[in-house]
């Protein structure tokens, strides 16, 4: 028995999978109130006696949120003298050229509890001044005395020689044991003092947070008998222990989204999507109460970037390339000082939610609108566990939105869904066209709670000529997190020219590394299965890089010009230019420790010779864009693999419903996915 848990910004979603039988049960719980009593109320509700349970795999939100919403530790830092103000000073660029009053954000740490203390090293990690005992104890006793909760350490080029820091931490401990502690090489071992000084710090901002959670959570796990493994999800798209996740929680920040990347990975290879000719190539997209998350699936593997950078703040950790925008059933409508009308970032959330959810909500949503046209049946929300009130959203958007804009109430619920599209479609452009991928060579994966309310506009829009809604999307991402693999990353900032360096040369730099990292590598039993190598490569005299992978012929080669022309075509996909005669260099290894997990096999649906209509369960009135509609309504659970119909049409389950526009057309496939095509 194993069992997933993915909180998201307005459900805790739960699936429970049995590997004997290959059976699923799914729950939801809102995502209001302490994290952790939802996560044992879910787990309740599964009728689920823990002690039977192998595994549990937790995607959480809770440290985006904690980033996002500055809500996190207080924390000091600690740095090498000189060096104090890093966090103030960032880069000398400016982000935002044409916005005249940009101003960087204020740094998580203020300037009062920012530290120097005497030492240094050089870039090679050669010890040009021992650490200042005396004055470093001093420094963590008046950050103590402040009242810190966690105290960050980054000294300079401790990324080529962490001693002076593993120095620190002990110092640390003794004076402040009450308190966290974080070095920065334990952390990323890279080069750029701001952005290492700025993922340092962050890890210390929501460290205690997350330690408190996840310590409260092993406690009441415990308490309900359960002896098996706790995994957390990290933004990778790969799990860890509970224990690593308290150390280094900044690798958690795509902790949520990332499960619904990993399961349509395993979803396009269980369907026979990178097998298949044509279309090999997938785009996932997870429709949430609060965001839209997007990533890009190319080969059967989920495109990677090695930094990123959450609320204009660099962070640099291995991630899952995912591009997320405030757009989801609860984001909310409002017109601007101008007029406009102007669809989220922010979120009626779970509590109070959207104003038809009866719970307090005042302002009017997404979800209003799709009850106002259609979409939705007041009578079936979650399958009869939640009833809406139409009327209330009717009245919200009529007050507030159309008798403003001089619009009826139709229009102006048509006017925001239609907003909400848009801005999706320009999301999704921004994965494929802004990154050289030709979106009508993608099928599209669309999941979430909402993201069958929006999936056949969004197919119509790019031109896609696919999409794909798995059974149960409204708990996909969780189903996804059963899929993931043990991964441990590590990396160092090496930099060597490739002309002139032989495979061996490159093999003896990872083997450094390696055996650098061998004891982490094998107190963790699931990661002695696969290592994967990549390297950070850039022209000389560029300042970014490009990462290409490392083949094993690559250390064994009497040159590394196959390394150069893998980075070679790499650099002209991502800037549609290359320079082959130019020389290049590695800037960074990297280092992938992988554990191979057993994936919960999809189960194939009986053969049957029903047809669609035996599905269908009624009709109603939609109105789009060109008009209002009448629909058939169908109830998923009767569909059978090989039913077809086509739209205007509704597909209705108790965590989700799917709109199917006019000029579409539906299968059911072996699996039970519903396979949407536009019409020719």
């Amino acid at each position: 028995m194993r069992l997933s848990v993915d909180v998201g910004g307005t459900f805790v979603d739960f699936v429970k999978f049995d590997d004997s039988t290959g059976e699923i049960t799914i729950e939801k719980v809102p995502s209001s109130g302490k994290l952790a009593d939802q996560f044992m109320d879910g787990v309740g509700r599964l009728n689920l006696e823990l002690k039977d349970v192998e595994t549990i795999v937790h995607g959480s939100t809770l440290v985006i949120n904690t980033i996002v919403q500055e809500r996190g530790a207080k924390v000091g830092l600690i740095t090498t003298h000189g060096f104090r103000d890093v966090l103030e000073l960032g880069r000398g660029n400016r982000p935002e050229i044409y916005n005249l009053f940009y101003k960087q954000p204020t740094p998580l740490v203020p300037r009062y509890l920012r530290y120097e203390v005497a030492e240094r090293l050089d870039a090679q990690g050669e010890v040009l001044t021992q650490l200042d005992e005396a004055q470093a104890r001093q420094a963590v006793r008046d950050l103590a005395a402040q009242g810190v909760d966690a105290i960050a350490i980054c000294f300079l080029h401790a990324y080529a020689n962490p001693a002076h820091e593993q120095q620190m931490k002990k110092i640390v401990q003794e004076e402040f044991p009450d308190g966290l502690v974080c070095i920065s090489s334990d952390i990323v071992r890279e080069f750029r003092e701001f952005e290492r000084t700025s993922t340092t710090v962050i890890n210390a901002y929501t460290q205690p947070q997350v330690d408190k959670y996840l310590t409260e959570l092993e406690a009441r796990l415990t308490a309900e008998n359960y002896s098996g493994s706790f995994n957390i999800m990290q933004s990778s798209g790969g799990i860890t222990s509970a224990q690593n996740a308290k150390i280094a929680p900044v690798r958690m920040i795509q902790s949520g989204p990332a499960g619904g990347v990993i399961g349509a990975v395993e979803l396009g290879e269980a369907i026979g999507l990178y097998q298949a000719e044509g279309i090999k190539n997938l785009v996932s997209a997870d429709v949430g109460g609060t965001t839209f998350d997007v990533a890009l699936i190319v080969d059967g593997q989920a495109l990677e970037k090695s930094s990123e950078k959450i609320n204009r703040r660099p962070i640099l950790q291995p991630s899952i390339d995912i591009v997320s925008i405030g757009a989801g059933g609860g984001s909310i409508a409002w017109i601007d000082p101008e007029g406009g009308l102007r669809i989220g970032p922010h979120s009626a959330q779970a509590d109070p939610g959207p104003i038809c959810f009866g719970l307090g909500g005042t302002e009017p949503t997404v979800t209003d609108a799709q009850v106002v046209l259609g979409y939705l049946d007041p009578e079936y929300y979650l399958g009869k566990r939640m009833k809406l009130d139409k009327q209330a959203a009717a009245n919200a958007i009529e007050e507030q939105i159309a008798q403003p804009l001089g619009l009826t109430l139709i229009e102006a619920a048509n006017g925001i869904i239609h907003l909400t599209n848009m801005n999706m479609a320009l999301a999704m452009r921004q994965m494929t066209i802004e990154r050289g991928y030709d979106p009508r060579e993608f099928s599209f994966v669309c999941f979430g709670g909402g993201g069958g309310l929006f999936v056949s506009a969004l197919l119509e829009e790019l031109e896609m000529k696919e999409a794909i809604v798995p059974l149960n999307p409204a708990i996909f991402s969780a189903w996804g997190l059963l899929n993931a693999d043990y991964r441990e990353d590590f990396n160092r900032t090496t930099v060597f020219d490739l002309v002139g360096m032989t495979g061996n040369d490159l093999s003896a730099a990872f083997d450094k590394l390696q055996d650098s990292e061998q004891s982490q590598i094998t107190n963790n039993q699931p990661l002695a299965t696969s290592l994967q190598r990549f390297a950070d490569c850039r022209y000389a005299g560029q300042e970014h890089t490009v990462t290409v992978p490392v083949l094993d012929e690559d250390l064994t080669a009497d040159d590394l010009s196959r390394l150069k022309q893998r980075f070679d075509t790499a650099h002209e996909h991502a800037y549609a230019h290359a320079l082959p005669d130019h020389p290049a260099e590695v800037v960074n290894l990297r280092l992938r420790a992988l554990g191979v997990t057993t994936k919960p096999q999809l189960k194939k649906m009986a053969q049957t010779t029903t047809t669609a209509t035996n599905a269908q369960k009624g009709s109603r009135t939609v109105y789009f864009d060109s008009g209002p509609a009448e629909c058939a309504v169908y109830d998923r659970a009767k569909l059978a693999a090989g039913n077809s119909f086509d739209g205007p049409a509704i597909v209705e389950e108790w965590t989700s419903t799917i709109l199917i526009r006019p000029g579409q057309m539906v299968s059911v496939d072996e699996f039970g996915n519903l396979r949407i095509v536009q019409e020719l």
